[in-house]
């Protein structure tokens, strides 16, 4: 299974803001439901880098400053996947690297979407499911339905 099988749910999730942009805008998106990551574009519209609500909280509960620009806090090192990706894959790596959504870059790199784990983990449940159905199927002489 790939990524871009998940296209409708990833591009309902694209929060993007400028990289001049205040964190108010990206406090704005973060609170709306669905939304766990904002990707901070350059004004071409290339990524240049990621903020969550984990990095928001920190930064205000340290007292930091409201007024600063999206590009003195996002996190710049951005891991992220593109549609032609295998599920599975960007799945283990979401999970090794402890992170709960990343960009989905096409070619350019074109901002795609946001792929969050919980809609990763539930395709790749349904997939297991099917498989299962049919081998049971299989194995029960019904063959395949």
């Amino acid at each position: 299974m790939r990524v871009d099988s998940l296209h409708a749910a990833t591009s309902a999730r694209l929060a993007a803001i400028d990289v001049e942009a205040p964190l108010r805008t990206a406090a704005l998106w973060l609170s709306k439901p669905g939304i766990g990551l904002v990707v901070v574009c350059q004004r071409s519209g290339e990524a240049a880098g990621v903020l969550s609500k984990s990095d928001l909280v920190r930064h205000l509960a340290n007292s930091g400053p409201t007024e600063a620009s999206a590009a003195a806090l996002m996190s710049r090192s951005v891991v992220y996947c593109g549609p032609d990706d295998d599920l599975h894959s960007v799945w283990q790596t979401m999970t090794a690297q402890r992170l709960q959504n990343v960009p989905v870059l096409g070619a350019g790199p074109k901002l795609l979407g946001v792929l969050d784990i919980r809609d990763a983990m539930k395709a790749l449940y349904e997939q297991e499911e099917l498989q299962e159905r049919l081998l049971v199927n299989y194995i029960g002489g019904v063959g395949y339905q």
